[in-house]
């Protein structure tokens, strides 16, 4: 794998021949290559999709598929520990998150695999002598652009939609973290996907993923990542009218009341804000607290805060370090900009001794009373930091979680049952957790965003709809 492109069933050189390096942002270290793909090997990876299309995978029936689909989910379980290393060691994430990706991946596997033959049609009725039918058929090739934080949960959840519904798939991953990906794709050879159905080609977003977007073959999209990026990702696609999955960038809030249960909140309060040290699209970075417990709250959350210990990846600790320098220094702007602008500063965990000077550490901070304008209340900062807000009533609640750009997942923390509906029916977020936040990682539960988060979904019945097109089909029968 390492070095290598996988197309058409065969691990192979880029045709450049060139690589890029693979580092350890626990310590800075390289420690593997990754192939350097471009237009070229992106061009023959869809090529070999479509062969794959035009014979023995286009012809399987999906009882079939729905085994191979299974296999894959065995084999991932089968590797646990050693993806779970691959990932922690490429990503920088605590080995036991890298643990619950494995099972996540797993488990996208083995629900499709049972969904797979459950996609049904429709008969309609029209006019007397006509019998109509509808079918669902894939798109055809679908191209995968992924981002590093999460690499094995999101192949699980886009990849295993794509492959349910019929479709082949050629997937660019993120260039700072690629390894599980190939992996994977090791692993769906020795499940027995035939050859081309699964095609990856590792490389720059500038090359390998700008070429996937141009490349006149593939049919459908799936984006995940920065906002920004995905724009550009549907400007291009629009070239060629070919619809597109965005799943992008978030400033998730959790909304606690004065009538929660504030022990059991504050563990989901903490995690969901730096779970991946903060480097997760759906972070609930901002917990907007409601003014009588906001005192109360504050202390337990710095409390927590203050407790959390940053450091290497394998020694498997609440942090681990951010995935590279550049993205440190991004987080650390922010960090500098809320000093100068006078934001208070309530809470801050620590980095171990023994951590390596050449890690990308950032310690988990937690700031006050930040201002609705204030660029950490409405801009993605993909760092440990939590943010706090005060509000009074319902409205003021409703109105802060709204007031971004971004509406990708939102969290309710009350007892009285009408709020609880009242204030969900009103956020602008494609979920909201009602006295839970995540559930689990719920690969049913459709995912995805409205506003500048992206728009369709993935995860559970509803991607299967997303990676297939309807046709209809009347018959005049007299």
């Amino acid at each position: 794998m390492e070095g290598k492109v996988l197309i058409d069933g065969k691990w192979q050189n880029p045709e450049s021949g060139d690589c890029l390096s693979v580092t350890d942002p626990s310590d800075g270290t390289e420690f593997s290559k990754i192939a350097r793909g471009k237009a070229e090997d992106v061009e023959k990876a869809v090529k070999s999709a479509q062969a794959a299309l035009d014979g023995e995978w286009g012809r399987m029936i999906p009882v079939e598929r729905g085994r191979l689909l299974h296999a894959l989910g065995q084999q991932i379980l089968e590797h646990e520990e050693e993806l779970a290393e691959l990932e922690s060691r490429d990503v920088g994430k605590p080995l036991r998150q890298s643990r619950i990706d494995v099972r996540a991946c797993a488990r996208y596997f083995e629900f499709y695999a049972g969904a797979v033959d459950k996609i049904h049609g429709q008969t309609i009725p029209y006019l007397e002598g006509y019998t109509v039918l509808t079918l669902r058929e894939p798109h055809g090739v679908t191209g995968h652009i992924i981002p590093w934080n999460y690499p094995m949960q999101i192949i699980g959840r886009t990849i295993g939609g794509a492959l349910t519904m019929g479709n082949a798939c050629v997937l660019k991953p993120g260039e700072e973290a690629s390894l599980t990906s190939l992996k994977i794709g090791e692993l769906s050879q020795k499940a027995g996907f035939p050859a081309g159905v699964f095609n990856i080609v590792p490389g720059l977003g500038e090359e390998a993923g700008e070429a996937l977007l141009k490349n006149p073959g593939v049919d459908h999209y799936s984006f995940t990542g920065s906002t920004e990026i995905g724009i550009k990702v549907q400007k291009e696609a629009a070239q060629r009218a070919v619809p597109v999955t965005l799943e992008l960038g978030g400033k998730s809030p959790q909304l606690v009341f004065a009538d929660a249960d504030l022990e059991k909140a504050l563990p989901f309060l903490v995690n969901a804000a730096i779970q991946n040290a903060g480097q997760t699209c759906s972070a609930a970075t901002r917990v907007l607290i409601e003014k009588p417990v906001f005192e109360e709250l504050s202390e337990k959350l710095a409390k927590a805060i203050k407790a959390l210990r940053a450091g290497p990846a394998l020694h498997d600790l609440e942090c681990g370090p951010l995935i590279s320098k550049t993205q440190k220094e991004r987080v650390e702007g922010f960090l500098q900009r809320a000093r100068q602008d006078g934001i208070e500063f309530l809470a801050e965990g620590s980095i171990v001794e023994d951590a390596p000077e050449g890690g990308n550490y950032l310690a988990p901070c937690m700031v006050g009373s930040v201002p609705p304008r204030h660029s950490l209340a409405q801009e993605e900062v993909f760092g440990p930091l939590l943010v706090t807000m005060p509000f009074e009533g319902e409205e003021e609640a409703i109105e802060l979680a709204n007031s971004t750009v971004y509406g990708l997942v939102s969290g309710v923390w009350a007892r009285d049952g009408g709020r609880q509906l009242r204030v969900a029916k009103r956020l602008k977020s494609g979920q909201v957790f009602i006295n839970n936040y995540g559930a689990g990682g719920g690969v049913e539960l459709p995912f995805g965003g409205v506003k500048l988060s992206g728009h369709g979904r993935e995860k559970g019945f509803e991607a299967l709809y997303g990676f297939s097109v309807t046709k209809t089909i009347a018959i005049h029968h007299g």
